[in-house]
């Protein structure tokens, strides 16, 4: 595996005046990663990608990206990343084909038709490429804005929130358009959003930041692998079900309506014997259900 460092926030720190955006928020990205950058609503999630791109400059702290320092290097490390920050800025009355070849030119590549072919081909909009863009649906628009990004072949892609507002087909394929990116394409991703089971779907490492501060950082797996699930069980009969469970020591979560789903805190190893002694009751399951929220997460770590 690859170790090779591509981008290093060092401490960084935002304030306004007394209000603290950022709080000496460290993290690493290694070659090959898709790294979740992981936090709520409000976190300071875009800032500190505004600082990384330079967008915006640190009350304190530096980053590097490729091993150079962003405050001396900006426009030469520029060229080497493709970055979404909130929605893309697309001419809704072109072409898909006319925004690329535009936004290219705006950006200060001149980028040939085959490129651009290359790429809408390759973010799935091949076969809409002189249709105006009006015409596509949010999730299209979203795939075209990281189109724009991949223009000059970027080797680190920063997006920010790329599946919000998405319905769940978009948001699909644009996790799909990411994987590919980085197993067929080899780039590395810095994945911002505040959706846990996104991140856990694609990510290879994460960090989570709360509050302009990092809370933890490391393999998404290791972090995720807990001995207790937080599940929803639906059954023919939930009172009937909830009432044998709390009879044989499980106990639910939260106060639901008779016919809500029942939550349960359970290991894994628990699971078998929750099934079994509902089924040899009679009683049909309907669904088992591992639910894990970020908010949950946070408790968790806390």
């Amino acid at each position: 595996m690859n170790h090779e460092i591509v981008l290093q926030a060092k401490e960084l720190r935002k304030t306004y005046g007394p209000l603290v955006a950022v709080d000496n928020v460290s993290f690493t990205v290694k070659k090959g990663d898709i790294f979740g950058f992981l936090g709520p609503n409000g976190a300071g999630k875009s800032t500190t990608l505004r600082m990384i791109l330079g967008l915006i400059q640190p009350s304190a702290g530096e980053v590097l990206i490729f091993n150079r320092p962003l405050s001396g290097s900006r426009s030469s490390i520029m060229k080497r990343i493709g970055a979404i920050v909130e929605k893309p800025d697309l001419y809704g009355y072109l072409t898909a084909y006319d925004n690329l070849r535009i936004l290219g030119r705006l950006a200060g590549t001149e980028v040939g038709k085959e490129r651009i072919l290359q790429v809408l081909e390759l973010v799935g909009l091949e076969d809409r490429a002189y249709s105006k863009v009006k015409t596509y649906s949010q999730g299209m628009k979203q795939r075209l804005g990281i189109g724009q990004a991949l223009l000059h072949d970027p080797e680190l892609i920063l997006l920010d929130e790329p599946t919000n507002g998405l319905d769940p087909q978009g948001m699909v394929e644009i996790r799909e358009l990411i994987k590919k990116l980085s197993s067929e394409h080899r780039k590395t991703i810095l994945l911002s959003t505040h959706i846990l089971n996104e991140v856990e779907m694609i990510a290879t490492r994460m960090v989570i930041i709360s509050k302009g501060k990092v809370a933890v950082e490391g393999n998404v797996k290791e972090l995720l692998q807990q001995d207790d699930l937080h599940v929803t069980l639906d059954t023919n009969d939930n009172t009937k079900a909830l009432n044998l469970l709390q009879q044989n020591g499980f106990k639910s979560t939260a106060e639901r309506k008779e016919t809500s789903a029942i939550e349960l805190n359970i290991s894994k190893e628990q699971i078998p014997n929750v099934c079994k002694l509902l089924m040899e009751s009679g009683m049909s399951i309907y669904s088992i259900t591992p639910v894990r929220s970020l908010e949950a997460f946070f408790l968790s770590l806390t």
